[in-house]
């Protein structure tokens, strides 16, 4: 029996064809590459039953994911990351199902976890050596914690503003970290330089087709955490845009092999105002988005000013008759706060952007009471120290505690 059904990759603008068992970036036209799976053979070889008895990591669908030898996976458990009922904060803002699906609590403590899991693994298959790779931040860390597990050097340059603890991360990772006076487009520039002069292999978001196969894992997880009927609504923080597109592209897949029904979630890409252009793209009913002058936001994750995968963004957000929202920095940080403190859960500024858009999709009625609503928390909010600014009482030795 196979353990992948990986079949070969796909030009999804002008279809041309790739061989998946050479190494392969973009497409001759510049696209981003989709990797495509014998569906058929994978429906009859494998079953929901067979799910219940595998460990709860992203590789229980290694069937549907590109690495053909498990002797080439390399993982630190990664996946399966619980659905978490809004119980208290849901009712209160007249959402009766409102879910969060917390990415935080999976290794290296972001959602990039999963991308770089599988797209080390199907590097280390492929025989690379060394790869590089422009980043804000928490994808730099966990490609190069993964490829440190998987002995491959990892050369990564972020932003100068990108935040410390994942500069750390790279470091103590044994990555070759650069910083650079500029946003990730400059760090990405300067990536594909030394790619086109070193023979490295680009691990750039959608330059490489597997970081997506990591990431689409998230569909498949919210479909079977919900017995397959998928929810009415999946809301994602939208910067480089490989999680969506990655969501999508699982509950395609899910659909040609039986596994759920015609109907899909709509789904809702969230931006930050100050770097929007995917919803202004969407508004105005683009194909593609334009470059985002001057961007900034404190949720860094997602201040990507021009997505190379912008086209499929737009593609899933309308083939599911979703919508694109903006928020601003000072929503999103009021939301992270009534996050904490309303479920406990610490959320990155990213995620808690969701819970902002819900709220105003809510209250336009773009969103019912009734329906089922998936916020992804893309990150664990420890990672983002600076974004809780407090002032704690300080009390001597022998006062008495002013409360009661």
């Amino acid at each position: 029996m196979s353990y992948s059904f990986l079949q070969d990759l796909e030009c999804p603008k002008c279809h041309k064809v790739y061989s998946a068992d050479a190494v392969a970036q973009l497409c001759e036209c510049g696209s981003p590459l989709l990797v495509r799976y014998d569906l058929a053979a994978a429906k009859k070889h494998l079953s929901k039953d067979m799910l219940q008895t595998r460990e709860p990591s992203l590789w229980r669908y290694h069937e549907l994911l590109p690495v053909r030898s498990p002797e080439n996976v390399v993982t630190l458990g990664e996946g399966m990351t619980p659905m978490l009922p809004l119980k208290r904060l849901g009712p209160q803002i007249g959402m009766k199902n409102l879910f969060v699906k917390d990415e935080g609590v999976i290794p290296t403590g972001s959602f990039k976890a999963r991308g770089a899991a599988v797209g080390v693994s199907r590097a280390k298959e492929l025989g690379v050596k060394t790869l590089a790779m422009p980043t804000n931040g928490n994808a730099g860390g966990a490609w190069a914690t993964y490829s440190a597990r998987a002995g491959i050097e990892a050369i990564i340059i972020m932003p100068k503003d990108a935040p410390k603890i994942t500069r750390n991360e790279c470091a103590v990772n044994g990555a070759k970290l650069f910083l650079v006076n500029g946003l990730i487009n400059h760090a990405g520039a300067i990536v594909g330089r030394a790619v086109k002069s070193h023979g490295w292999y680009d691990a750039s978001t959608l330059k490489e087709p597997y970081r997506i196969e990591g990431k689409k894992t998230m569909g498949y997880e919210i479909a079977e955490q919900f017995q397959w009927e998928v929810p009415d609504v999946i809301l994602y923080p939208t910067g480089g845009g490989v999680g969506i597109i990655g969501i999508y592209k699982a509950l395609r897949e899910l659909q040609q092999m039986g596994w759920i029904g015609e109907r899909l979630p709509r789904l809702v890409a969230v931006q930050a105002e100050n770097c929007a252009p995917i919803v202004q793209a969407w508004k105005e009913g683009k194909p593609d988005s334009q470059l985002w002058q001057n961007s900034s936001t404190i949720a860094f994750g997602i201040n990507v000013p021009k997505a190379l995968g912008d086209f499929l963004v737009l593609d899933a957000v309308r083939s599911t008759n979703g919508c694109a929202v903006s928020v601003s920095d000072d929503e999103l940080l009021q939301a992270q706060a009534k996050l904490a403190a309303n479920e406990g859960l610490f959320v990155c500024p990213e995620g808690a952007a969701t819970l902002v858009a819900a709220e105003r999709l809510r209250s336009e009625g773009w969103i019912k009471e009734d329906e089922r609503v998936v916020l992804l928390n893309t990150g664990t909010g420890i990672k983002y120290p600076d974004t809780v600014q407090v002032t704690v009482p300080m009390l001597q030795p022998d006062d008495e505690l002013p409360v009661g």
